[in-house]
């Protein structure tokens, strides 16, 4: 059937410009932020998520290191809302609730899963004003671009 072919040059372009562009503001906003709250060593403390303690002396290509791993987890997390998107298409009708309760769940899953299973294996007890800090940064900063960009770009 024509309806059930693969998805043309136009989808497969909105698709990338989505993901670029919710990507490259959560990204960037997310870094932006990080490094005003805990200092401009942010991605170090990243780049030490894959390599170990060690990373947290590292150069400048430790510390470019770390800004590619930041942006490719916001890509990351932008092309999984996007893909959901497709099937659930009340994440496009419904950006700023959706994209508030996204950027919560990246929060959980990288304060809570990711971090305890990378290489600095950090895990609780967390202060709960930290943790509402870091829900409530992340739903602004990290789920609303990725929403209102898939909303936009993709259609």
């Amino acid at each position: 059937m024509i309806g059930d072919s693969a998805p043309g040059p136009l989808e497969k372009r909105n698709a990338r410009l989505a993901i670029a562009v919710g990507g490259l503001i959560a990204g960037a906003l997310d870094l932006t932020q990080a490094c005003i709250l805990f200092g401009a060593k942010i991605p170090l403390v990243i780049a030490a998520g894959l390599l170990g303690r060690q990373a947290l002396h590292g150069g400048i290509a430790t510390y470019l290191l770390g800004v590619l791993l930041h942006f490719f987890i916001a890509f990351s997390a932008t092309a999984i809302y996007y893909a959901a998107s497709r099937r659930l298409v009340f994440l496009k009708e419904h950006p700023l609730v959706c994209g508030l309760f996204y950027g919560a769940a990246v929060e959980v899953v990288m304060g809570y899963i990711v971090l305890p299973l990378s290489a600095l294996h950090e895990r609780g007890p967390y202060e709960l004003h930290d943790v509402l800090q870091g829900l409530l940064v992340h739903m602004v900063v990290v789920g609303l671009p990725i929403s209102f960009s898939v909303r936009r770009f993709a259609k």
